[in-house]
């Protein structure tokens, strides 16, 4: 089976357009241009439509296709005639077409305005086909120059008019003559890509759904041996699937049971429908075996088997081959090389999966990339008795990946919070907009793996641009997003149980109580480390009863200033294991006097926490536990939700978390309300283009655009400056100083004090170097320091020395803009100096920022304080600062072109500030792949 349209001797055949697509179902589909080669194809698709259907698209009965309407209909030229099909199996199951036409509605090369018509078999409407072909016909038409469409469609046809009037594109409408006349404009809107996106979420969220809740699965590759995988696999999904389970082994005779299954020679040879299929055959004989599954209608496969990408170029050819082939019949892919897929919704139980046993249910959505790392995920979830919803480990994720399993679990009412372990993003401005909408209602809580490697995990397909991505990146991803981000797999599930389990804190500030001043203090001094605002710790001493904690709880929960409350409990004083606590030596302990044998878990405090933690819902406070020595405690807590820890450091890690992620919630809803990206006057956006646009034409960009990957040219100084004044931002001017005659009258010129700097690449910003001389404030020490520096750096040619006039004392900073191009343009800020340059104390927002990204932004940095008069200095003019940001935000978001803005140093004084150093570089503009139509990844 093969869905690729072969060449043609028409203009060249745009195999660009070809894209697969999710259709409302989650089932798949290929778009492709149709070609001469089609006529079968058209005509056997047509005689599947209805009369009903033809009536609307031709505004009269038309039965069948002549051959000249063949022809039409299957040769075009790709520029003014352009048609595409909609392919499942190798049959189309719909058809769209545009022909160009001019002002008068006369055939056309040069207008740019298209008639467009549909046809979609009436078996497949109603899955969002239509919708689908709209967003890529009107891509392709924008290609061609097209920007408008026209349609006339029959009143009746309400279910066409809907696809027109739903798409979010600027539209008029009209009627006369008993037709409605719709026009169109194709540049997308927000309202358009709000659709598209809605539509994707909805698509994404089916296509998992249909994964997770098969009526029927099917494993192959079964062996008669029963240490062999298929084997595993088969036991465990029968032993928790409610539904018809088959096996398949080519070798079976008939009537054969493995396992107690059937068993049989084919997919084919299955009398019943399957709608998952589990693959660990050979890798050889995974084409067949998917065609096999195409054939019967299998609606999506978990492929357990390796020997593709993992093992290099050829095999990275076989997987896309593979997800080709099943797309193109239907079905989603979860692997290869997949450890597996796991629901433990007690409805529909299924354990497509390596994993012996199927997880008990609980909050958790669990995704991973990796296997070895799935079954540590599983076994710490299982030692710590918490549940799964659903799991997936999906290998090398050629098709399904963490995105489309974000999608399903926003939808999903059993999911609480989303737990991710990841080694790569395959679609990192995805993965952004679509974790950013669901940790507004869950918790997602993520470990990334190649934190400061950055190496690919092999067997992962990435876009070039995302296999760079700088932790720094990462990061402010992560942050923007509200993601939790954590270190370690204990960790992950340390925060992931608070979050499950806990009301969000409405603030930083701490309770501590128990029974141990040891460990309340180290509990205390954890909450400073972290972050939080502890109170003293209070002190029940080690003879406290369950009464005296439940008291004392209860006054820590209740006190307004209190958000959260640490409970730290210990064992009395010589019970087994328990060490000591130092604050009670030498006094007597409950039980010690009474002779009673060693506890391991003390039951009345156990239902004093208890009793705390319902209280603390009530009052929307999270109660949290750290404990030693108390091995049962933590099982009885467990049963009421409230989480224990057995460190300190690990209970109070979680709740910071808590704490950070509940904060993002809050700043992220008032943003909703109040943020915005201001007007900004001064702005003059059509000069600044015509300037960039200018500056590419130079020789110097041409050649650096035939370069690999396209270099990025710096902006001669004059050039830079300019362009930063189009956007309001002042560069203090700089003078040329060559020798002690131009520096004197650049001084004059600028005006005294001055400063002499060098400015040559090697010095630039290296004032340890000794190559910047200040408060220069007449002509003799302007002359001493010039000789100082011609002698100290070689020569003032070599130095490039220049003068600039003085700037008022401050704070100095450094703010950057740079195009990432695997998530889009970052804005940075920091202290000059040590703090950025080797502390790494910057902080980082994705552009476009709003009022309230900027004021977070420079609050973030550890330095901080310096703009806020610490130790008594004067603080800055933080408004200033914050309105320079917005408008370089608003530069690199206007002209995407402009590849990075830096400006270092910038002199930040209790009133204004100067713009001392500039550095603009450009690029061609970027190809982005978020705005365009709904297309699934290639990669």
């Amino acid at each position: 089976m093969d869905d690729t349209a072969p060449a043609t001797d028409e203009q060249s055949y745009p195999q660009h357009w070809e894209a697969d697509v999710l259709l409302r179902d989650g089932g798949t589909a290929r778009i492709r241009p149709i070609t001469e080669a089609d006529a079968e194809r058209l005509v056997e698709f047509y005689e599947q439509v209805s009369d009903q259907s033809k009536y609307f698209r031709f505004f009269a009965p038309y039965p069948r296709l002549s051959d000249k309407d063949v022809r039409r209909f299957t040769h075009h030229d790709y520029i003014n005639r352009v048609g595409l099909a909609v392919v499942v199996r190798d049959r189309f199951i719909a058809t769209v077409r545009y022909d160009r036409i001019d002002a008068d509605g006369r055939p056309s090369s040069t207008g740019t305005d298209a008639e467009v018509a549909f046809l979609v078999q009436d078996a497949h409407q109603g899955r969002g086909v239509a919708s689908a072909l709209l967003e890529h016909i009107a891509a392709v038409a924008q290609e061609r120059g097209i920007r408008r469409f026209i349609a006339e469609v029959l009143p009746e046809n309400r279910k066409m008019v809907k696809v027109f009037t739903d798409a979010g594109y600027t539209q008029r409408r009209s009627f006369a003559d008993g037709v409605v006349h719709l026009e169109f404009d194709l540049e997308p809107t927000a309202a358009s890509l709000a659709v598209m996106r809605a539509r994707e979420h909805r698509a994404e969220a089916r296509s998992v759904q249909r994964l997770l809740t098969p009526r029927s699965v099917a494993v192959l590759g079964v062996s008669r041996s029963a240490q062999s995988v298929g084997r595993a696999l088969l036991r465990d999904l029968a032993a928790a699937f409610r539904g018809p389970v088959y096996a398949v082994n080519r070798n079976a005779e008939p009537g054969t049971l493995l396992d107690g299954v059937a068993t049989y020679r084919s997919v084919l040879d299955i009398p019943g429908p399957v709608d998952l299929a589990v693959v660990a055959v050979p890798q050889s004989a995974v084409p067949a075996a998917v065609a096999q599954c195409g054939a019967h209608g299998v609606q999506g496969l978990v492929v357990v088997s390796a020997g593709f990408a993992e093992t290099g170029p050829e095999g990275r050819d076989r997987q896309r081959t593979l997800v080709r082939q099943a797309r193109a019949a239907g079905m989603r892919v979860i692997g290869p090389n997949a450890f597996g897929l796991i629901n433990t919704d007690p409805e529909r139980p299924l354990n497509a999966s390596l994993a012996p046993v199927l997880p008990e249910r609980g909050p958790f959505g669990v995704f991973c990339q990796s296997g070895a790392i799935g079954v540590a995920l599983l076994e710490a979830a299982h030692r710590r008795g918490l549940g799964v919803s659903s799991f997936a480990s999906v290998g090398n994720r050629a098709d399904v990946s963490g995105n489309d399993m974000l999608q399903y679990w926003e939808e999903d009412a059993a999911t609480e919070v989303v737990l991710l372990y990841l080694e790569s993003f395959g679609n990192p401005r995805k993965f952004t907009r679509i974790a950013r909408r669901l940790a507004a209602a869950k918790p997602v809580v993520v470990l990334k793996g190649a934190r400061h490697t950055g190496s690919l995990p092999p067997g992962h397909a990435v876009q070039p641009a995302a296999s760079r991505l700088r932790d720094a990146t990462v990061d402010a991803l992560f942050q923007q997003a509200g993601v939790v981000r954590v270190d370690t797999i204990t960790e992950l599930f340390d925060t992931g149980e608070l979050l499950a389990t806990q009301p969000l804190p409405a603030g930083d500030r701490v309770a501590v109580v128990g029974n141990s001043d040891s460990l309340g203090l180290l509990t205390y001094d954890a909450c400073l480390s972290a972050g939080l605002r502890p109170r003293s710790p209070v002190d029940l001493t080690t003879g406290a009863t369950g009464e005296n904690f439940r008291v004392a709880l209860h006054t820590a929960l209740r006190d307004p200033a209190v958000d959260a409350v640490i409970a730290v409990a210990i064992p009395p004083i010589g019970v087994q294991g328990a060490a000591p606590d130092p604050a009670s030596q030498g006094r007597p302990e409950r039980g010690e006097e009474a002779g009673q044998e060693p506890l391991e878990d003390d039951p009345e405090i156990a239902l004093a926490l208890l009793d705390a933690a319902g209280l603390g819902r009530d009052l929307g406070k999270p109660l949290l536990v750290t404990q030693l020595a108390l091995s049962g405690l933590t099982g009885r807590l467990k049963a009421g939700r409230v989480p224990a820890y057995p460190a300190p450091e690990r209970a109070v890690h979680a709740l910071a978390d808590a704490v950070g992620y509940a904060q993002w919630r809050r700043r992220s809803a008032e943003a909703e309300e109040t943020a915005r990206v201001p007007e900004l006057e001064g702005v003059d956006e059509t000069g600044a283009r015509v300037l960039v646009e200018a500056a590419l034409t130079t020789r110097e960009a041409v050649a650096a655009r035939l370069q690999a990957g396209g270099a990025r040219v710096t902006l001669p100084d004059a050039e830079a400056v300019s362009l930063l004044a189009r956007y309001g931002i002042r560069v203090s001017p700089v003078l040329s100083a060559p020798d002690e005659d131009s520096a004197l009258r650049a001084a004059a010129t600028l005006g005294y004090p001055v400063a002499l700097k060098a400015t040559a690449e090697h010095l630039r910003h290296r004032p340890d170097l000794g190559s910047v001389r200040l408060d220069l404030t007449g002509e003799p020490g302007l002359r001493r320091a010039f000789r100082e520096l011609d002698a100290l750096l070689g020569g003032a040619d070599k130095a490039r020395l220049v003068v600039q006039r003085l700037a008022p004392r401050g704070v100095d900073t450094v703010i950057g803009a740079a195009v990432d191009p695997a998530v889009g343009t970052i804005l940075s800020f920091g202290l000059a100096g040590a703090p950025a340059e080797l502390l790494g104390d910057v902080a980082h927002r994705l552009v476009p920022a709003t009022d309230r990204d900027v004021a977070e932004l420079i609050r973030e940095v550890r330095a901080a304080p310096l703009l806020f008069g610490w130790r008594g200095a004067a603080p800055v003019d933080t408004g200033a600062l914050e309105e320079l940001l917005l408008r370089v935000s608003r530069l690199v978001d206007d002209l995407p072109e402009v590849a990075s803005v830096d400006l270092e140093p910038v002199v930040v004084a209790p009133r204004g500030l100067a713009v001392l150093g500039a550095r603009v570089r450009i690029a061609p503009l970027p190809v982005r792949t978020d705005l365009g139509p709904r297309a699934m990844s290639t990669l």
